[in-house]
């Protein structure tokens, strides 16, 4: 699932194609919106929250979340998108760009006023270009609040917006943390601190890296190694499910070397 930084990025792309330009053509395929026609509707801006993303027209927004697999093309008039056909939820097209959202779970129209009202659930928004020492807190707060371990905790978009499974896995290695430790047992501050310092250096980069290494198979220190050395101390990583709120699985790595088990680190 794409997380903050990649939001980000897309809301930059897409920002760049359609702020303050004026829709010529709406397309939705999607049952709820099948009738609704936005040309002449002129988008101020395209701003990225945790997952979510909001284009922001003069009445109405128009809010998307990628899920696993959803994606937005920019195109030039007339290109075809390189998705299948049938995946393709929105076509919005100004007069110098087609825009594609294709495989998007979430889809729908909210009036302009009241669109951040939509996702005032959220918890603090690691990107949020207003982050200050009071969000930072809170978002340490509503994460010690879910009385869950750290690596489902990471993952509660109501605590803190914006982190998905990569993070997770790799704050959790950097701060030398077993995912299932409970939160209470977890310094919350420095990892919150960690995870924005984290997202604000890969929301610029085309491939993010926790390493600081940008070569292929040299960006993460657990994330997708399973069975693999760890990049540290050699321990082969560790790969297994972790349990959700919502009663799904993820898979999460950590190298029981670094990251010691619970009943371990309480000996």
């Amino acid at each position: 699932m794409p997380e903050g930084d990649t939001i980000y990025r897309a809301a930059v792309n897409l920002g760049a194609a359609m702020a303050g330009r004026e829709l010529v053509r709406s397309d939705f395929r999607v049952p709820s919106l099948a009738t609704a026609d936005l040309a002449g509707e002129r988008i101020d801006e395209v701003r990225a929250v945790g997952k979510h993303l909001l284009m922001r027209g003069e009445r109405f927004t128009i809010h998307s979340h990628a899920g696993m697999d959803g994606l937005w093309h920019v195109l030039a008039p007339g290109s075809r998108a390189p998705v299948p056909g049938h995946t393709i939820r929105v076509v919005l097209a100004t007069d110098e760009h087609e825009i594609v959202g294709s495989s998007l779970p979430v889809l729908e129209l909210l009036p302009r006023d009241r669109d951040l009202e939509t996702l005032d659930y959220l918890g603090p928004d690691l990107l949020d270009p207003d982050w200050d020492d009071a969000k930072a807190a809170e978002a340490a707060r509503r994460l010690r609040a879910t009385g869950a371990p750290v690596g489902v905790a990471l993952l509660d978009q109501h605590a803190v917006a914006g982190l998905g499974n990569v993070y997770r896995g790799e704050l959790c290695f950097l701060r030398g943390v077993h995912p299932a430790t409970p939160i209470e047992d977890v310094e919350v501050e420095p990892l919150i601190a960690l995870a924005r310092r984290l997202m604000v250096a890969n929301r610029d980069r085309t491939e993010r890296t926790f390493t600081g290494d940008a070569r292929r198979g040299r960006r993460t220190w657990v994330y997708g190694r399973g069975g693999q050395p760890c990049l540290r101390c050699g321990t082969r990583i560790r790969d297994a499910q972790l349990g959700l709120e919502d009663g799904m699985l993820r898979q999460v790595q950590w190298c029981p070397r670094c990251q010691p088990e619970p009943s371990a680190l309480s000996r």
